[in-house]
């Protein structure tokens, strides 16, 4: 991930990691552009997780509209195929409102062919965005 923001230039981060995980912040992210999530990857709705993400989704979404896109963002989990790819998913959806979700997700795919991106995080956000179960369906086929 440090790699990363060094050879993007990015000065916004969002970490996405199961809660106790330690992270390291890149000294180009300055402190109020990281956004560190606690969010473990299930795809099942647990009661303690359903309680805790429409939170981090809104904390989430509040970060990405408070990134000026005039650089890149890193967003990065453990792994990279599940957690993250559902984050960038979300947040390309939030920010381009009149974009359709499929398109969305077929270049989330081309760049990233393995990506899966963690269905129950999307499921919330799509209901969060009003987008009618049109998210849940882009990031399932």
């Amino acid at each position: 991930m440090v790699d990363t923001v060094q050879s993007t230039g990015a000065r916004s981060l969002v970490t996405i990691l199961t809660a106790g995980a330690s992270s390291v912040r890149p000294c180009e992210i300055a402190p109020p552009r990281h956004l560190r999530l606690a969010v473990s990857d299930i795809e099942a709705p647990l009661d303690v997780m359903s309680c805790r993400a429409p939170n981090m989704s809104r904390a989430c979404w509040r970060f990405l509209r408070e990134w000026d896109r005039r650089q890149p963002l890193v967003i990065h989990c453990y792994a990279g195929v599940s957690r993250s790819p559902a984050a960038a998913f979300i947040g390309a959806c939030a920010l381009e409102p009149d974009r359709r979700e499929i398109e969305i997700a077929q270049e989330l795919r081309r760049g990233l062919p393995t990506a899966t991106p963690n269905r129950r995080l999307v499921a919330l956000a799509d209901r969060m965005l009003g987008r009618q179960g049109r998210m849940v369906e882009a990031v399932a086929l």
